[in-house]
């Protein structure tokens, strides 16, 4: 499915009814990563999941968008054209960043919200990358020119990460405009806001984070008051993957305060 906003066209997929998810993927890949992370964890029934290629990648454009505060004008935008009402937000890294603007800019579409792995506008703080696992056979999932990207982005290397990243990582990354997010990352700061946010919160981390790190995923949690945080041991920027079932449980806990609320 697609949607235009202004001259940027939009593409996303959704699964499912009920309660409006919209989950944000990460920098140079696309939907893809995000929706098998959030499908494998989250209840099939119940939920509206809705998962956009952010601008620039997978099958949306990027056309009149000259920075990140307008990625997140057009996300908005998006939500309202989605006509659920609020929404459960997600975001992985860069879509992280991306959803706190949301959430700050729009309170009014934004029901409860989760970061994993979130970037900022800088990173600080940030560990050397080590190896949690590695295993002889992961590199059988694999082709020999995908084994240094694997390596990088995961700190737990098995045939089963490995077939993660072969599957719902890499694709994305060959859809890539590279020259609309040159346009869009110069203009990179995103407008958080300076007020709490007032919905149920998560905010999930991993030690091994040689991307984002961990320390500042840690001081957010004076910025969100209704935020549960978690700093997984044995996880990296890859946390989605590497540590399913540990984010099965946070996100499920997140939910279900959006019920009590």
């Amino acid at each position: 499915m697609e949607r235009r906003i202004e001259d940027a066209v939009v593409h996303y997929v959704e699964h499912g009814s009920g309660v409006p998810i919209v989950a944000l993927h990460g920098a140079g890949v696309d939907h893809r990563e995000i929706e098998a992370a959030i499908e494998a964890v989250v209840p099939g029934t119940g939920y509206r999941r809705i998962y956009p290629d952010l601008p620039g990648m997978g099958l949306s454009t990027a056309d009149g968008l000259t920075g990140n505060d307008d990625v997140v004008t057009l996300l908005a935008a998006f939500i309202d054209g989605l006509g659920a009402g609020p929404v459960m937000l997600v975001g992985h890294s860069y879509g992280a960043y991306l959803a706190r603007g949301v959430a700050a800019q729009r309170p009014d579409v934004v029901l409860g919200l989760a970061l994993l792995c979130p970037v900022a506008e800088r990173s600080r703080n940030v560990p050397e990358r080590s190896v949690v696992r590695q295993d002889a056979d992961a590199y059988d999932e694999l082709e020999r020119a995908l084994w240094a990207g694997f390596d990088e982005y995961f700190v737990v290397r098995t045939r089963a990460t490995a077939r993660r990243y072969r599957d719902h990582v890499v694709p994305g990354t060959t859809l890539v405009d590279e020259d609309a997010l040159g346009r869009i990352f110069a203009r990179w700061a995103v407008d958080v806001g300076s007020s709490a946010f007032a919905g149920p919160a998560l905010i999930v981390a991993g030690r091994r984070d040689s991307v984002a790190g961990y320390a500042d995923a840690c001081e957010l949690a004076e910025r969100y008051p209704h935020a549960t945080l978690a700093v997984l041991e044995d996880a990296g920027h890859a946390l989605m993957h590497e540590r399913p079932e540990l984010l099965a449980v946070l996100l499920g806990d997140w939910l279900n305060r959006l019920g009590r609320k």
